[in-house]
């Protein structure tokens, strides 16, 4: 049983870092990063780092993975907020 709740958690994890995606590709697509909170982003890539971290010294492969395909979906969302953002001032001054 506690195999089967790790599957389905490693499972939920992976379902979250898909939820990023339509962002990641929102963000894409218009090249701005109008309307992306950067501290709600940001905060949660760290977050999702911290969950490796943790993953890591639990030994539970479900959470190191499952937090690292968040962290790379949502940490692609913060990098290209970031990039348009820096953009978007330069071109301003």
């Amino acid at each position: 049983m506690k195999e089967i709740v790790a599957v389905i958690f490693g499972l939920g994890l992976l379902c979250n870092a898909l939820l990023f995606v339509p962002q990641v590709l929102a963000v894409w697509r218009k090249k701005t990063d109008e309307g992306i909170s950067l501290i709600t982003f940001g905060g949660f890539s760290i977050l999702q780092v911290i969950g490796v971290v943790h993953g890591i010294y639990q030994r539970d492969p479900s959470l190191i993975l499952g937090m690292a395909a968040s962290f790379a979906s949502c940490g692609t969302v913060t990098a290209l907020t970031w990039f348009y953002r820096l953009r978007r001032l330069r071109t301003l001054n």
